[in-house]
């Protein structure tokens, strides 16, 4: 089964949808073979060494995205493919793919978590202007596509409540991530101390992900404040790319409550010191004001690290539910609980913790079923087969 991925750029940092067409275009042993076509600068530095196929169509300047070539490069290459998979909304791949395979090659929109309705209300101006482009142009995309992907029952449902004017036909199917790399975990480790030579020999709790306002780091920052006398040998690590330029208020942040050199900006880690921060950490800490899965989460539980989680990580409620992780509000009092209940929880639960976060992500987040999901799909709709689903499952009947 031949995928053609469209996104708009394969950047790490990017976050989580770069990450799961990485992962997936991996999975060649099982049938899913593709290729990627990206507004990217053919000459970035991270399109290097990939094993698959990448069409770099770029520099693309506007945060549109338009891109003159996307459109007759679709329409020379679509029938070599099965089907293709839009990822992400907003941006004029979207508006190409509708362009060139309504009618033609059967595509999918993966929304990424982009269709929350946590956006509408922390942005309302931004959501007036979405509306005029909602109506000629990304309703038509959704509605036309073959299916909507959501990774999660509630990410399907909080979909609906961002426009009223909506109507697509959505489809479930499992996410997650690859597992940490076969290699020695000592050598990992090392690999994160290399970059973050300040935590060696220390706990640490771990944030990793975009230095973001979404993400909730100002709580982190400040709930870890509150509560460092009570732990006076526990640090944070705050990883990940500063794209809104937010490092330096946090850093004040850190400084003003008395853990600024406790609190530690290693930037983005990727590669096995990525892998190595997750087996060094103590646990990994997400609290989020929205978070339709978080492959970051995946990952930790991939490596056996517990999560702290909030409730707005949609994946949360079901990791807590296993024991892998604990959960609490997005609010600072929330953060500030879910702190508290990690330093209070004893030595021997937190090695139990561990062992259940490996067995979560084996059973409920291993990349590869996300793959044959999607070729399940293509197979079904290049066979002209009616497809359903069961509530709450990604089990497809044709």
């Amino acid at each position: 089964m031949r995928i053609l991925h469209i996104i708009g750029t394969l950047s790490p940092e990017a976050g989580g949808p770069t990450e799961s067409v990485r992962v997936l275009l991996s999975y060649g042993p099982i049938g899913y073979a593709g290729e990627v076509v990206t507004l990217d600068d053919p000459k970035a530095p991270f399109l290097r060494d990939l094993q698959f196929p990448v069409h770099a169509l770029g520099p693309t300047r506007t945060k549109y995205g338009f891109n003159s070539k996307l459109l007759p490069w679709l329409r020379e290459n679509r029938s070599r493919f099965d089907g293709v998979v839009v990822n992400g909304l907003w941006q004029y791949c979207g508006f190409a793919a509708w362009r060139a395979m309504s009618g033609n090659t059967p595509y999918v929109v993966f929304t990424h978590g982009m269709l929350d309705p946590y956006f509408k209300h922390a942005f309302p101006l931004k959501h007036i202007k979405k509306w005029l482009y909602w109506v000629p142009a990304e309703y038509r995309i959704l509605r036309d596509a073959y299916r909507v992907l959501f990774t999660s029952t509630a990410e399907k449902r909080l979909a609906e409540q961002s426009f009223w004017l909506h109507r697509w036909n959505p489809f479930v199917v499992p996410y997650g991530a690859s597992g940490p790399p076969p290699k020695d975990r000592d050598l990992l480790r090392e690999a994160f101390f290399a970059k973050c030579p300040q935590v060696r020999g220390k706990r640490f709790l771990l944030f990793l992900g975009r230095i973001h306002k979404k993400k909730g780091c100002d709580l982190l920052i400040q709930a870890f404040a509150s509560i460092a006398d009570e732990d006076p040998e526990l640090h944070l690590v705050m990883a990940g790319p500063d794209q809104q330029l937010w490092r330096a208020h946090l850093a004040e942040m850190a400084e003003s409550g008395g853990v600024g050199q406790r609190v530690h900006w290693p930037g983005m880690l990727t590669g096995d010191a990525k892998w190595g921060a997750f087996y060094a950490s103590e646990a990994f800490v997400l609290p989020s004001h929205q978070e339709n899965f978080g492959i970051a989460v995946a990952e930790a539980l991939g490596c056996g690290t517990p999560v702290l989680l909030a409730d707005k990580v949609n994946i949360a409620e079901d990791i807590a539910r296993d024991n892998a992780g604990l959960m609490e509000t997005d609010t600072i009092d929330g953060t500030l609980r879910l702190l508290k209940r990690w330093i209070a929880t004893p030595p021997e639960e937190r090695a139990a913790m561990a062992d259940r976060a490996e067995e979560c992500f084996h059973r409920r987040y291993n990349m590869r079923e996300n793959a044959k999901a999607i070729i399940r799909l293509f197979e079904a709709a290049t066979q002209g087969e009616a497809v359903t689903q069961d509530e709450e499952s990604s089990v497809i009947h044709s």
